[in-house]
């Protein structure tokens, strides 16, 4: 049976515009889901519904094919249940269909690789996801009722403490997964149901309960990565032009150059040093005399026409696996670097093709905290390499 997983991402939204492109620890947030699908390996397809040109654009950059949802499914009336019927007209081959929420950014591939068995090989026809809390509820007591609340799941002589009561499952909309029969009959659920209890920790939905903020903080501790195992950075590379500096060249009338840069950079490259990781700094033409007159007591490589190259040799000569090399660039000529570089990041103003390559896209620009930006992303993601050896 040909199981296809689905993000729907309408261009539209209410609240935040092109939310599910909008970066989240420098991510696109519907590319922590995808990434998530694509590595569980139980999918024959991934699938992203939209009916924007920007949406399809970041879906093909991280693997997903695009289906170009219609106007009638993509108002704000619009139900999940009438976009994957229309996905399921348009794709006969599909038997089983993973809906997959794009607002779920802690998604593990873990949690799919299961739930593929039971839809798959344990015969269920609908499985979705639960999270357990140890809520107590009360009812509701309208306003202008004369009447008093009653507790709903306790008693108030014999409260449970936490740790002697179970909890309840609630649905936490992160996935649901329902045969073509059911979703042809206008079900999500139903037949042969299964619940998935997810992890607390890893059931975020930023629509729901969490603010942008928060949820940042919750993906770079909870969230998934990738296949390879996070490595400890131990050198980071940044290009001068138009990461360290904004790329603007300032001459004087009598041909002196000059350029500016921001001082928050600086405490950035600082905190590195403190915390035992090299920074050196590389570009293409000779910026000797500004090197030197900043006083970054970096190693640099001016006048390099082959970045890649550079960035090779300073990985031999330290003896580091590329996992634990950092590299920041924002031009044509980084790509091939950032692409090799276990963690690779751009200012919020690198070209587009650099951007694409990159794995964390900077809220700041080049030359205005880009590089302090960029080094707290990595001290962030030290944090979990350090959690993750504690465990």
């Amino acid at each position: 049976s040909h199981l296809a997983a689905l993000v729907l991402a309408r261009g539209g939204s209410k609240g935040i515009p092109l939310k599910n492109i909008k970066l989240l620890a420098g991510v696109p947030l519907i590319g922590w889901v995808l990434r998530a699908a694509i590595d569980a390996g139980v999918f024959h397809s991934v699938w992203v519904s939209t009916d924007h040109d920007e949406i399809e654009k970041v879906a093909k950059q991280f693997g997903a094919q695009v289906h170009r949802r219609s106007p009638e499914v993509s108002q704000d009336s619009s139900t999940s249940l009438e976009a994957i019927r229309e996905f399921l007209n348009h794709h006969q081959e599909v038997d089983i269909v993973g809906n997959i929420q794009a607002t779920s950014p802690c998604l593990h591939p873990s949690d799919l690789i299961k739930v593929a068995d039971l839809i798959q090989k344990e015969g269920f026809d609908s499985v979705f996801s639960v999270v357990r809390r140890h809520q107590f509820r009360w009812s509701e007591v309208k306003k202008g009722e004369n009447k008093m609340t009653e507790p709903q799941n306790l008693n108030p002589a014999k409260r449970y403490r936490r740790q002697d009561w179970p909890g309840e499952l609630y649905e936490n909309g992160s996935f649901y997964f329902a045969k073509r029969h059911l979703i042809e009959k206008g079900y999500l659920q139903g037949g042969k149901m299964a619940y998935y209890e997810m992890r607390a920790e890893h059931s975020v939905d930023i629509d729901i309960d969490i603010d942008w903020p928060i949820a940042e903080q919750r993906v770079l501790s909870f969230g998934y990565f990738g296949k390879e195992p996070l490595k400890e950075v131990k050198l980071l590379v940044c290009s001068i032009d138009g990461c360290l500096t904004n790329g603007r060249i300032y001459v004087t009338e009598d041909q002196k150059e000059m350029v500016s840069y921001d001082y928050r950079d600086l405490v950035g490259i600082d905190l590195l040093k403190k915390r035992g990781i090299q920074v050196r700094l590389i570009s293409e033409r000779d910026c000797s005399k500004t090197l030197s007159a900043m006083q970054l007591g970096c190693v640099a490589k001016v006048s390099a026409t082959n970045k890649l190259q550079v960035l090779e040799d300073w990985q031999k000569d330290i003896g580091l696996s590329w996992k634990e090399v950092a590299y920041l660039g924002n031009e044509e000529s980084d790509v091939e670097c950032l692409k090799k570089a276990g963690m690779s990041g751009v200012p919020a103003d690198a070209c587009a093709v650099a951007q694409k390559a990159a794995g964390y896209i900077c809220k700041s620009r080049g030359g205005c905290g880009a590089v302090r930006e960029f080094a707290e992303h990595i001290f962030l993601l030290l944090e979990k390499v350090n959690s993750a050896r504690k465990q």
